[in-house]
């Protein structure tokens, strides 16, 4: 039998909106810290990303996934369209298997967002090459294995806030 996602026994708290736009405004302002061409440097973006259309479906989606991908595009001044295109696929495939996702442990977890996030990676890739951009080298896919390394920790601290606190009010039944 499966074990479920986490070991806790507590109860999560419902994700409040301003939280995840919060978290998603923070993986942006990460994406834009110049680390020039360095591999491994992973794609935050996607990984906030995917993680909130895998935890929270109906409150984050290809909307946002193309919002946040035209921001990407401005920001990172490349082919018009790529992080959209590759953001929307991104959100749709996460969301698609959201339920069966959250049914592993973290680490089993990890290694489903993987091929999500290669295939963001790809997507990124055929739009520049068809566009003519040079060849980043093999190097340039490392970044979703260094991101499927944050997953773990990413989990817990994106859950964080959602935590119900240990000391019990009598006044409550939960």
């Amino acid at each position: 039998m499966m074990q479920p996602t986490h070991s806790s026994n507590r109860i999560l708290l419902p994700v409040r909106g301003w939280f995840i736009f919060m978290s998603l405004l923070a993986a942006l302002f990460l994406n834009m810290i110049p680390a020039g061409r360095l591999p491994g440097v992973p794609d935050f973006v996607a990984l906030v990303l995917a993680f909130w259309c895998v935890r929270e479906p109906f409150k984050i989606g290809m909307g946002a996934a193309f919002v946040l991908g035209i921001a990407m595009d401005v920001v990172s001044a490349g082919v018009m369209g790529q992080h959209s295109l590759a953001y929307v696929l991104l959100a749709f495939a996460a969301t698609g298997l959201s339920r069966r996702i959250l049914w592993f442990p973290l680490a089993r977890q990890a290694l489903h967002i993987l091929p999500l996030l290669l295939g963001t990676q790809l997507v990124m890739f055929i739009a520049r090459m068809i566009a003519g951009g040079a060849f980043p080298g093999w190097l340039y896919f490392l970044s979703s294995f260094t991101a499927c390394l944050l997953w773990y920790p990413l989990t817990y601290l994106l859950l964080l806030p959602q935590y119900r606190s240990m000391e019990k009010d009598e006044n409550r039944p939960i």
